[in-house]
């Protein structure tokens, strides 16, 4: 730029020495080239310092400032205007509101072939931005559990949420779900933070700065062998949660707080966005978080989530005699950890001697009830109870038992087994003689009840509702007719 200045006062002069010509009335025309392009150059140094190109450009790592990822994830929450140029943007959400992020496919042609037609997997948490909070996650998050048992820090509102397909959440993970989508299709997915930024502050003198947290998204392909862990791309960005209302009232502030600065001022600071476009980030090293064991799933008919455990507890009873920490132990095995540490000085004994009322006004309702009926014991009566007995051991143990007496009487005792059905459905006794034969279900093809002069009648859902409680049956078999199942008769 030195350069072309100086080039361009030499050929003002009279004699221009570069374009040996004499110049009287008009500069040469090479000179008014350079005296074009220094301007140029001048214009669009000042064009390349606005802060819209500084804003974008801090956003980018230095090594993909070119680069296209091939998902963008956008939050539909506008960002403070209190941020300065190359500080990471600031988002602020309302406790428990739901807001929008919309998950874009921003593929080139022909980029990752393998998932078109394809799902794949994002797993969404809620993480702390502060590196110390970061390495006492887990102590902090327990704590959280402890105050608010029962809650979750993150949950999907699934009625307004788009392509969002077979959400899940894990109940030990509160601040963490996952959902498959269709990259194709439009998505968006409606999540809800439930915890505020000033319930990880240490309380000392009131009016605490809150913590601020991150939304991070983790994609996933699937594997060969089925499983999403195969990562495709992750991205974050940074926010605070305030009480209902809060976070309007803080964009409101920090907005009054710009206009009053000087204009010099405002142009250290960043324009506020609508929207936020969440960053690319390293992967989160989580990797239990990632893999495909099954899940507990969402209740679509709600927007909280539906969180049963995939493991059955032990049913083993608690004892009178059991020690607080034999107490603590009977309370994880059977799904009651988050009172753990309510119960933390019980004994056996003084768990049983709490009354229905007191369970459910410590624990509250619906883990009251569960609760108490474990302590006692209680196990839920079947809807109905059938017995069965194989006729092939029918058979030989009457035969048996005639050669042992020899003149033909018979005092034997047949076995029966218990099938215990709750839902009266042809499918439930299905799956239960299955497992009486040790067979799979798909080789029992029909169930028949032999009817009056030996007619063969098909067993259905409305047959099984109004058999009568502990009806006796002995079943035979018959090789089905066109597979390599077997048709079960009750006689």
């Amino acid at each position: 730029m030195a350069w072309a200045l100086k080039r361009y006062l030499v050929c003002s002069e009279t004699s221009c020495l570069k374009c040996n010509c004499i110049i009287k009335k008009n500069k040469s025309k090479n000179c008014a080239i350079f005296f074009t392009l220094f301007f140029l150059v001048l214009f669009c140094s000042d064009v390349l310092a606005l802060p819209i190109f500084k804003q974008e450009e801090s956003n980018l790592p230095p090594e993909s400032e070119n680069k296209i990822l091939p998902f963008q994830y956008v939050l539909c929450a506008a960002t403070s205007p209190a941020v300065k140029l190359h500080d990471e943007t600031l988002t602020y959400l309302n406790q428990g509101q739901s807001y929008e992020i919309r998950m874009l496919d921003n593929r080139k042609m022909g980029e990752l072939p393998e998932i078109d037609g394809k799902m794949v997997k994002s797993i969404i948490r809620v993480v702390f931005h502060d590196r110390r909070l970061q390495y006492t996650e887990h102590q902090q998050l327990e704590g959280w559990r402890w105050n608010r048992p029962g809650d979750r820090i993150l949950d999907l509102d699934i009625p307004m949420s788009v392509g969002v397909v077979d959400p899940r959440a894990n109940p030990t993970q509160l601040n963490t779900v996952e959902f498959l989508w269709d990259p194709s299709k439009r998505t968006s997915v409606f999540i809800q933070v439930h915890c505020i930024s000033t319930e990880f502050t240490m309380r000392k003198h009131g009016g605490e700065k809150g913590v601020p947290f991150r939304i991070q998204i983790d994609t996933f392909k699937e594997n060969e062998a089925g499983e999403y862990t195969e990562h495709l791309h992750s991205a974050s960005c940074q926010f605070k949660v305030f009480k209902p209302k809060g976070a309007d009232r803080k964009q409101k502030t920090d907005r009054e707080k710009m206009e009053k600065r000087a204009p010099q001022e405002k142009e250290k600071y960043q324009p506020s966005y609508e929207t936020t476009i969440l960053t690319e980030c390293s992967p989160w090293p989580e990797i239990t978080y990632v893999n495909n064991s099954p899940s507990p799933s969402f209740n679509s008919s709600h927007n909280s989530l539906f969180c049963p455990f995939s493991l059955p507890p032990n049913k083993q009873n608690l004892l009178p005699t059991a020690t607080p920490q034999e107490a603590q132990q009977w309370l994880h095995r059977n799904r009651f950890s988050p009172f753990c540490r309510l119960f933390s000085n019980f004994s056996g004994a003084d768990l049983l001697k709490l009354t229905r009322e007191d369970v459910i006004q410590i624990c509250g309702p619906a883990d009251g009830i569960r609760l108490f009926n474990a302590l006692k014991g209680r196990v839920v009566r079947p809807r109905l109870t059938i017995y069965v007995c194989q006729e092939s051991q029918q058979q030989t143990r009457e035969q048996h038992q005639k050669h042992e007496n020899g003149d033909g009487s018979s005092n034997t005792f047949f076995v029966y087994h218990a099938i215990y059905l709750d839902e009266l459905t042809a499918v439930e006794l299905t799956e239960k003689l299955a497992q009486l034969f040790s067979i799979s279900p798909r080789q029992i093809s029909q169930i028949f009840k032999q009817g009056p002069t030996g007619i063969h009648v098909l067993v259905s859902d409305e047959m099984i509702q109004n058999f009568q409680d502990e009806m006796c049956f002995v079943l035979d078999t018959m090789k089905a007719e066109t597979n390599d199942g077997y048709h079960i008769i009750l006689k």
